[in-house]
């Protein structure tokens, strides 16, 4: 028989063991568990997080993470993934699907990396500003943006709310996670494709990606060697039309990071791990196996993954 510790009132969390709740969602851990089906990293996040005081030892591990997703929705311990999981149930699986949409996360532009981006008929991103961010990087980020993504949004909570306000132009808009984990619209972005530019586009995106955007825009390209590939393909974008190459950017890469293929694993897996899901790459037989690992109970995991 297990040892079985009782359940706690849910206690106060401090810096460093909200740290360590927080990166039990990490690409990191997810991917070990799928692959090893265990993880040591995991095994000593949960003792660092304290998580053990306020669950039994014999409940599955899916139950932990589900007490640590709750404990970071909290309005002082909200965390980037929280977000991130917000924009994807209410945004990207509450008004689109996986079938009409697609979500990049941690998307490179120029210096900066996107939070969140959805693909539909337009490309929208999130950058998103939790309670614990600081804003010294936004202006930056969003001049970023603004020059490949058609539609621009800070989603942010409300002590943050005054000073993006002030920082962000007038096409960029606000949003606000609220303390019943919604998504409310502060500030309405506008949709400005035209403002978009395709050599920046061609920085952000794969060759292959660059070449199939090329065809569907009609452009034929000569025969080159592939070391000269980069610099001959990013001379095309240079002259291109900016909302005709944002369309045509959209629809590749809707086709190419496309999220179809995870929406049954998805679906089998508790609500606090979709969003690590579609921002974590797994290799389709760790999929199942990242399934099967989260019935093991707590205590084993802890005492046999170190």
């Amino acid at each position: 028989m297990y040892p079985s510790k009782k359940s706690m009132v849910l206690k106060a969390f401090d810096s460093s063991e909200l740290s360590a709740i927080s990166r039990l969602f990490s690409a990191s851990v997810i991917q070990e568990i799928a692959r090893k089906g265990s993880s040591p990293l995991f095994a000593r996040l949960v003792k660092e997080s304290s998580l053990l005081d306020s669950i039994k030892l014999t409940d599955p591990i899916k139950t932990l993470f589900k007490n640590a997703f709750s404990i970071l929705r909290k309005k002082d311990n909200r965390h980037e993934y929280i977000y991130k999981a917000a924009i994807m149930h209410k945004v990207l699986l509450g008004v689109h699907s996986l079938q009409t949409a697609s979500m990049l996360s941690e998307f490179r532009v120029d210096k900066c990396r996107a939070d969140t981006v959805i693909l539909n008929g337009t490309s929208t991103v999130y950058e998103i500003k939790s309670e614990r961010d600081n804003l010294e990087k936004l202006e930056k980020q969003i001049a970023a943006y603004r020059n490949i993504f058609a539609s621009v949004n800070v989603i942010t909570g409300e002590n943050h709310l005054d000073a993006v306000a002030k920082i962000v132009p007038d096409d960029v808009g606000i949003l606000l996670l609220t303390d019943r984990h919604q998504i409310r619209e502060i500030k309405e972005s506008k949709d400005l494709p035209c403002r978009t530019k395709p050599e920046v586009i061609f920085d952000s995106i794969q060759l292959n990606e660059a070449k199939k955007i090329l065809d569907l825009m009609g452009i034929e390209t000569p025969a080159f060697p592939n070391t000269q590939a980069y610099q001959v393909l990013r001379n095309f974008f240079i002259t291109m039309d900016p909302e005709n190459t944002h369309s045509a950017m959209v629809k590749v890469l809707k086709n190419t990071r496309s999220l179809l293929p995870l929406d049954n694993f998805i679906q089998k897996l508790p609500s606090s791990l979709q969003a690590a899901a579609i921002t974590t790459p797994l290799r389709k037989q760790d999929r199942e196996r990242l399934i099967n690992v989260l019935d093991t109970p707590v205590y084993d995991a802890i005492t046999n993954w170190n």
